[in-house]
């Protein structure tokens, strides 16, 4: 699609939406860094503030092609986002406009003018498009956030989804889970201290194999075992660096979450020496929950659950993705549906809290596929199920090979039947995000029975607190009381992260001065 953007740079809110409403559809555009001025081949001239976009308009009216131009005015009252997009000749408008004097600050106007530039672009292209997103005109990660403002005020849990579906066109079912959700993130909320309070995360790299669908960084233990002890050597720093400063600013770590990867790929002696050094450098008083992702069933073993048991684990993750052996196969997974059974029993008769993911979507997966997989991981009572939709992550072997996949319909379907079945098993959606490139613009949905939501999982997606992120991969989350967001990467590869530790102490000097504000 071609795009034009007049009195506004807001470039990745408009393709955020472009690629929502027009998943086939790729931006075009043509940048000249010589001057300010946006131009067409006809020789049209439009003013931009600072980076020149030229659209190449000597096709626009063929036969199919589309064409849109975005454009922010102001009046004395207020700000105004119009659409017009051009498709076969015909013109469709759409506007958003929001006042002025909502638009206080920098992090304020940039979110406010972005919205009612999605939404106009919306209603421009609604009459072009044969199925509306479930999601309507929200594009972002996390769509809660949008009800907990509309609950902060006290406005009741049916009035704050139906605001959801008149404003930004969230369908009723969504709006009603999105509203479910936040209601769920508000209850945490209240039970935090966001001043003190804190989450521990703790990224392994390693993993037994890749799975067809992930791009996540992690190495193959068998094929990298070397690797593995100088990683032990540079974590075990930097847990002890950061246990410092988490004493220094008396913060209190009320959840700890290790994944990966796959944390219990690793040996038994460095998987027991990582356990001992974090329960050795931080306080357990305030930890509500201890979380470790033991995903794959064949790393699973009686003598790590003993470890974790005697580290104060509590939860375990234990994530089939499907109970079809024909899709374990086709995403690379080297175990059976009747492998993950035993793990679920083996993790059960240690007394831990288990969760269990499943993906809709999956290559080689139907509805039918899908409901047998719900079905059979619901037989085994996890207290806790994450739905996840497939995503078409770059650099996963899914996106080079092209396998043939379930279409947004089937997966619609595959939605639908879990949340059904869930709610009337008694879970509760308590977490929920989207990401980008999914099946039919789906969500990932966190269903748990009561008193088990994931605090690690809700504090992180809806940012309620700071969350100190350590290991390879690991992405430290900062959070203000009034908002205000910071984050520090940790090097993703195994290499890169060993050899890093020169960086720590930046790393520590950035969140000394951060939380002690």
């Amino acid at each position: 699609m071609k795009l034009l953007l007049l009195g506004h740079e807001y470039k990745y809110a408009v393709e955020q939406i472009m690629l929502v409403l027009f998943p086939q559809e790729r931006p075009e555009y043509i940048t000249d860094s010589t001057d300010n001025t946006l131009k067409s081949p006809r020789g049209e001239t439009h003013q931009s503030n600072s980076v020149t976009y030229i659209i190449n308009d000597n096709s626009e009216n063929r036969p199919g092609n589309i064409s849109a131009r975005s454009r922010l005015t102001y009046d004395n009252i207020y700000a105004q986002a119009t659409t017009t997009i051009l498709k076969d000749t015909r013109t469709h408008k759409g506007t958003a406009r929001i006042k002025r004097d909502k638009l206080t600050g920098k992090l304020t106007t940039d979110r406010l003018l972005q919205r009612i530039i999605k939404q106009s672009f919306y209603r421009a292209a609604i009459n072009l498009i044969d199925n509306p997103p479930v999601w309507g005109s929200l594009t972002g990660i996390r769509p809660s956030q949008m009800a907990m403002v509309s609950l902060k005020q006290n406005i009741s849990d049916s009035k704050t989804a139906k605001w959801l579906t008149r404003e930004y066109y969230v369908s009723p079912d969504r709006a009603a889970l999105c509203t479910k959700t936040a209601r769920a993130s508000l209850d945490i909320l209240q039970t935090l201290d966001v001043s003190t309070d804190v989450a521990l995360y703790v990224g392994i790299p390693f993993c037994p194999s890749r799975c067809s669908y992930c791009s996540f960084v992690s190495n193959s233990v068998e094929k990298s075992f070397r690797l593995v002890e100088p990683f032990e050597e540079a974590l075990l720093s930097e847990i002890e660096i950061i246990a410092r400063s988490v004493k220094a600013l008396g913060l209190r770590i009320i959840s700890i979450y290790i994944g990966g990867g796959t944390p219990t790929s690793l040996p038994d002696d460095s998987f027991e020496t990582v356990l001992r050094a974090i329960s050795q450098a931080f306080n357990s008083d305030a930890i509500r929950e201890y979380t470790i992702e033991a995903g794959r069933p064949d790393t699973i073993t009686e003598r790590k659950l003993d470890i974790m048991r005697e580290h104060g684990v509590g939860r375990v993750c234990v994530n089939p993705q499907s109970m079809s052996d024909d899709v374990l196969k086709t995403i690379g997974r080297k175990h059976t549906s009747e492998n993950i059974a035993d793990a679920v029993n083996l993790v059960r008769s240690k007394s831990f809290a288990i969760n269990m993911d499943l993906i809709a979507g999956l290559p080689g997966d139907t509805p039918d596929g899908f409901k047998h997989s719900l079905d059979a991981v619901m037989s085994m009572n996890p207290e806790s199920i994450t739905v996840h939709t497939l995503a078409l992550k770059k650099g996963s072997r899914i996106t080079l090979d092209s396998p043939v996949i379930p279409d947004g319909n089937e997966v619609a379907e595959m939605l639908d039947y879990a949340s059904s079945r869930l709610s009337n098993r008694g879970y509760s959606p308590y977490y929920l995000y989207r990401q980008k490139f999914t099946s039919g613009g789906f969500e990932n949905v966190g269903w748990c029975l009561p008193g088990y939501e994931g605090l690690y999982n809700v504090c992180m997606m809806e940012e309620l607190c700071s969350v100190l992120a350590l290991g390879g991969g690991g992405v430290t989350k900062l959070v203000a009381q009034g908002g205000r967001i910071e984050r520090i990467f940790n090097a993703k590869y195994p290499k890169e992260y060993i050899s890093q530790t020169e960086k720590i102490a930046s790393k520590v000097n950035r969140i000394q001065s951060f939380l002690a504000d």
